[in-house]
């Protein structure tokens, strides 16, 4: 069984395809492309990068291969000009394409090869982690990350197709599997109170990757998601909403070294934060404050921070994040659970007031 749900986007449109033991490249031939590089990271190709590559060549397609280090620290630009290398090696040319195997660093990485590369060529995105899945695999954003702060240079470019086989899932360690359900509990609050309620009811089956709920999950987490990125494709507007939580989140990232927490860890905290922040700020009832803390909590995500997570240290980081202002860090804070409003610049006072709130 398998679901397909349509980005809408005209001329730039494409399906997300979710289900299990699907083969990607549906959306090529022979006639549209010619050769293929597939890119991966060297867990990920241990484990599905010769089934794919089969899969691909069985569309016809020439293909040729780049493995890339596990890990956040492959998003950096010399990683970027190692896979440029492999570009020219592999004879890419505007017939050609990209296909990205992995999670979010190497569909992040391998996107913006593909935007950059001959002025941008067509790319897949192929998958595996729960986070990508729901989340970086779709909707275009591509890109790296700089010491000063994640994902400074990047780029919007529209995959060709979602590939996500819910099969790779189940070779998916514990740690990354949990991280990817910060961006599934994000979905429900940012626009879909009864998801967030069907989240709160089924978080054990969540947790034990029961097959059907997941299939469930995923699709109407792509669902939302596209229907976001048709409005605002290049988020001058409402597709910040996407970014609940990303602010304190990409600040814990770079705050403690790249690679120390997981994307979604850090999300989870940096959700809590805007909670506390939008109690604060926007009048959200602590009772629903309470209730996004429970969810995550039960799910195994951090919602109160280590004590080695220095507050001056993350003021520092988000200072520099993309979407601060002079300085200013900007968030996406709740009215409501599945009302939120972005651009929003809080009291300085108030930001050190809720984490504190967090720590206690």
């Amino acid at each position: 069984m398998s679901r397909t749900v349509r980005v809408d986007l005209r001329e730039r449109g494409y399906d997300i395809r979710i289900g299990t033991d699907l083969a990607p490249g549906a959306a090529l031939s022979a006639e549209t492309a010619r050769r293929v590089l597939l890119i991966s990271d060297e867990h990920v190709a241990a484990l599905y990068g010769e089934r794919c590559a089969a899969q691909l060549a069985a569309r016809g397609l020439e293909v040729r291969r780049a493995t890339v280090p596990a890990g956040e620290g492959s998003k950096d630009l010399s990683v970027v000009r190692r896979l440029y290398d492999a570009c020219v090696e592999a004879g890419l040319d505007r017939r050609s394409v990209i296909a990205a195997l992995g999670g979010g660093v190497v569909g992040d990485v391998a996107g913006f090869v593909a935007a950059t590369y001959l002025r941008g060529i067509p790319y897949l995105q192929i998958p595996t982690t729960l986070l990508a899945m729901v989340d970086s695999a779709v909707g275009g954003k591509v890109g790296v990350n700089l010491p000063q702060g994640k994902n400074l240079v990047g780029a919007f470019h529209q995959p060709l197709e979602v590939c996500a086989d819910l099969t790779t899932l189940g070779t998916l360690p514990e740690r990354e599997y949990v991280s990817g359900l910060a961006e599934v509990v994000k979905c429900g609050v940012i626009w879909d109170v009864p998801f967030f309620e069907r989240l709160e009811r089924r978080a054990a089956e969540l947790r034990r990757r029961e097959a059907a709920l997941l299939e469930e999950v995923v699709a109407r987490c792509c669902e939302i998601k596209a229907e976001v990125v048709a409005v605002d494709e290049r988020e001058s507007g409402v597709r910040s909403i996407l970014n609940f939580g990303h602010t304190l989140g990409h600040a814990v990232e770079q705050a403690a070294g790249y690679g120390r927490w997981l994307h979604g860890e850090a999300v989870a905290l940096g959700m809590a934060f805007a909670a506390e922040l939008s109690v604060l700020e926007r009048g959200l009832r602590a009772e629903e404050a309470a209730r996004l803390k429970r969810l995550l909590a039960a799910l195994q995500l951090p919602v109160a921070p280590p004590a080695d997570l220095d507050w001056a240290a993350l003021r520092g980081a988000m200072a520099t994040d993309k979407k601060a202002r002079g300085g200013a860090p900007r968030f996406v804070l709740a009215d409501k659970l599945g009302a939120v409003v972005f651009g929003c610049e809080p009291a300085e006072e108030n930001l050190a007031r809720a984490f504190q709130r967090l720590r206690e």
